[in-house]
């Protein structure tokens, strides 16, 4: 799966995200999608997200619908 298409990403779903202030270190943070912040269906560094947690990245990684 591919964090990159919107069409790929729907709430429930678990995924990994990059924080904006993990860019440069790469460390992915796991959750479930609470919410698509991203229109655009695709986005070249993935589509940013908010977690269930509260956190908000974007998305690097897709475990499954």
């Amino acid at each position: 799966m591919d964090g990159q298409h919107r069409v790929n990403i729907k709430p429930g779903v678990e995924v990994g995200i990059v924080k904006k202030e993990d860019q440069r270190s790469g460390k992915i943070t796991f959750g479930v999608v609470e919410q698509i912040l991203t229109k655009s269906a695709f986005h070249p560094h993935g589509i940013k997200v908010r977690l269930v947690s509260g956190i908000v990245g974007r998305v690097r990684e897709m475990h499954g619908e």
